[in-house]
């Protein structure tokens, strides 16, 4: 089953699955124009997390999150061949953390996965939510759930462990690949963002603790 799910999972281009991407003409997609228009003019990556203007919280947040899913989606890709059911039998960030699955159906207890079952398990998680309308509302006019900002959170901290596992356990990989600055300034964007809004608790962020005094 393992073996079935991954080859469904990973495409020739080593993404997990097509990139979600916002509809234009919507707020979201200007949203999203205006915060990679900020990315790319090198400004401080502190100046692009915060929010514009009149704009909404959860939009922005929310345009975010999928930013994110999308790049760390892309990363874990990119060195998935080195992270199998041999390597990192159990999703961890050295020998200190260990990250059990949960979820609402077939995990209902935290459950030991392999790194890869856990990331196949966390991105088909993360997808089945940003494509809920229940969740992430699309429609103008039709407002966000109340516990939007915990979902979002929920996500948030779960993707972190991606960073986690892969400057851990997979870093050589990413540095042999010639990634190596792509993924600091993508992990340094998620850092700022996520301490602009205080979407994950600062516990979660112990394992990388050393890194941030490097990079941030």
């Amino acid at each position: 089953m393992m073996a079935l799910c991954l080859k469904q999972v990973f495409n020739k281009d080593k993404t997990f699955r097509p990139r979600k991407k916002f509809e234009p003409g919507t707020q979201r997609f200007e949203l999203y124009k205006k915060a990679q228009a900020s990315l790319k003019s090198g400004l401080d990556l502190k100046a692009v997390v915060q929010l514009p203007p009149g704009e909404s919280i959860n939009d922005w947040i929310a345009v975010h999150v999928v930013d994110f899913f999308n790049r760390i989606n892309l990363i874990y890709g990119t060195m998935s061949e080195f992270c199998t059911e041999r390597s990192c039998p159990i999703m961890s960030g050295g020998l200190k953390y260990e990250y059990r699955w949960q979820d609402d159906s077939k995990y209902k207890k935290p459950t030991k996965l392999s790194a890869p079952q856990y990331m196949c398990m966390l991105m088909d998680w993360i997808e089945m939510l940003i494509n809920n309308e229940d969740v992430f509302p699309t429609r103008i006019g039709v407002p966000f759930p109340k516990q939007f900002q915990q979902v979002c959170t929920k996500i948030l901290t779960r993707l972190f462990r991606v960073f986690v596992h892969v400057y851990i356990h997979h870093f050589d990989s990413i540095i042999n690949m010639g990634a190596e600055a792509h993924v600091n300034t993508c992990y340094k964007h998620f850092y700022y963002f996520i301490r602009e809004f205080s979407l994950i608790d600062h516990r979660e962020l112990e394992p990388l603790h050393s890194l941030l005094e490097i990079l941030v």
